[in-house]
This record gives structure tokens, C-alpha cells and sequence, in this order.
């Protein structure tokens, strides 16, 4: 039931900060400012982003160094809807794995929306949630350990903090809670790869 609450807290959290939201005449930021935009949406409020990023999480008691890349296009910077890419840089070793010279591969992809809170202000908060298909192999340095695969369905939401360090540049840091789909590999199933994800990224793009 607690892992049920996560999503229910985000879904509720956003609708809550969406009744507070302002209207700003331009965005601050640390070394230029952007122009804001009237009422209405119009193609003129339609932008777009790339963000990179650098996550970090456990999988199976083992740490897992990811690369994170999103892209999207948002509406009057305040709804995101795009994809998602994540993939595993280090060498994963699950502690229940029992064959030595081998370590675990991951990667996820899929879609996401996003609702940034007070986009303008130097300093502001954005509620991310990914919904993707992802699978995890034991990998060796021939590339392949002959030792199958799992696939999943991932679902993430996070909470992010954004500063605005230009008019098309932004720096962001958070955490999300990854669920999976029931799965099992190996020596260890969803519950082991279930968990927090620290995040550490750049958004670049033109923001409407």
C-alpha cells in the first residue's frame, strides 16, 4: 500500500500547486532574461526541450550509474508531454548474482508528461511522470552471457528542482521512485529493482 501512495501523492500534489499557479510578465535568470507570454495558447506557446541527465539508483543491493535523456515539447512552459531514454553506464553487479565475470545491463524507454510549477521564477519546482517498457540481461565482455533476459513495465514519478541559468538553458536535481511491473531474473525480481533515483541534469530548449 505505501508504494500505492506515491503516485496518488504526485497526481494530488499537482492538481494542488495548479490552483496557485501565476502569471509572470518575464522568466528570471542568472545571466539573461526570457519574454513571457500572454493568455491563450497559440503555436507561439508551443516550445520544445532536450534534457541529459545523470541518475543514480540500486539494483539489487548494487549501485546502478545511468544515462537519462528526455525530449518533448511544451505548452506555454508549464505542460511537457515527450519521451524517455535511460541505459545503465557502469558494470551492475546484483549482490544475489553467483557467477563471477559477468554484471547486469539496463535500460528503459518510453513516454512521459510533466507539469512545471512557476516556470519564470529563477528557482522552481516540476512534477515528471514516465510511463515506459524497459529489460534487464547479464551481460560479460564478449557482450552477452547467454542467460536470457526480463522485460518490465516501468512507472516513475519524480519531483525536480529547476533553475533557470539562461533564457534556453536550465539545471535541474531531484528524485523519483521507480516501480516495476512483476518480474523475475535471475536471482532477484521487481521488489530488488524497485526504489529511488537521484537525478542531475541540463535542459536545453525554447521555452514558451
Amino acid at each position: 500500500m505505501r508504494k500505492l501512495f506515491y503516485p496518488f501523492f504526485f497526481v494530488v500534489f499537482v492538481c494542488t500547486l495548479n490552483t496557485i499557479q501565476a502569471q509572470d510578465d518575464a522568466a528570471k535568470t542568472l545571466f539573461g532574461n526570457g519574454n513571457g507570454n500572454g493568455s491563450g495558447i497559440s503555436k507561439e506557446d508551443i516550445g520544445f526541450f532536450v534534457a541529459p541527465a545523470y541518475s543514480l539508483s540500486q539494483i539489487d543491493g548494487a549501485a546502478a550509474s545511468m544515462f537519462h535523456l528526455r525530449g518533448g515539447i511544451n505548452l506555454k512552459d508549464r505542460f511537457t508531454f515527450g519521451g524517455f531514454y535511460n541505459v545503465s553506464m557502469n558494470q551492475i553487479i546484483p549482490e544475489s548474482e553467483t557467477i563471477g565475470g559477468i554484471y547486469l545491463d539496463y535500460w528503459s524507454a518510453g513516454g512521459f508528461a510533466e507539469y512545471t510549477l512557476l516556470s519564470k521564477k529563477l528557482v522552481h519546482v516540476t512534477v515528471p511522470i514516465q510511463l515506459g517498457y524497459g529489460e534487464v540481461q547479464m551481460d560479460n565482455e564478449d557482450d552477452d552471457a547467454n542467460l536470457g533476459e526480463a522485460n518490465f513495465v516501468v512507472f516513475e514519478p519524480a519531483l525536480m528542482l529547476e533553475v533557470n541559468l539562461h533564457k534556453y538553458v536550465r539545471f535541474n536535481i531531484g528524485t523519483g521512485y521507480r516501480m516495476l511491473s512483476e518480474m523475475t531474473y535471475r536471482n532477484f525480481n521487481q521488489s530488488n529493482v524497485n526504489g529511488l533515483t537521484a537525478y542531475a541534469g541540463l535542459k536545453f530548449g525554447l521555452f514558451k
